[in-house]
């Protein structure tokens, strides 16, 4: 088994999410999708914001690296408008369902969501439209996760 540790809000994180069962699955493991949120991490290094807007100069590297990763990868890519986006709550959903086989889906969902369709996954509309079609009542799941 495969633990992948993910930010929704990561840039390398999204190519990764997005490939991570197919390679799994070609070694005969399974993937434990464990989401965390580097927030308090850069919080505790005195960071207010993402080291890729605190130096402009990386952040610029960065943006045009994801974009090249993600062209080679074959993966849809946007920059999105805002940078990063919360996702605590999307968090909350996918530790919600870390042992139901929807998470995988969802967490596809919301990473192209953020990285591909630029909307705004702190939002519990996006999210609610991300839990569609994979769960059988959405609108539970996201209350559940909302507390």
């Amino acid at each position: 088994m495969i633990e992948f540790w993910f930010d929704f809000a990561s840039t390398y994180s999204y190519p990764a999410a997005m490939r991570v069962e197919e390679v799994a699955g070609r070694c005969g493991c399974s993937v434990r999708w464990r989401p965390f949120l580097l927030g308090p991490i850069f919080k505790e290094q005195g960071w207010r914001d993402s080291p890729f807007n605190i130096y402009p100069v990386k952040g610029r590297y960065m943006w045009r690296d994801v974009e090249r990763l993600c062209t080679v990868l074959r993966i849809p890519f946007r920059k999105p408008s805002e940078f990063p986006r919360r996702g605590l709550l999307a968090a909350r959903i996918a530790c919600a369902g870390e042992e139901n086989e929807w998470v995988a889906e969802f967490v596809r969902r919301v990473y192209t969501a953020n990285f591909a369709a630029d909307l705004d996954i702190g939002e519990p509309g996006v999210l609610l439209g991300c839990l569609s079609g994979i769960v059988k009542e959405p609108a539970a799941v996201l209350s559940a996760a909302r507390g």
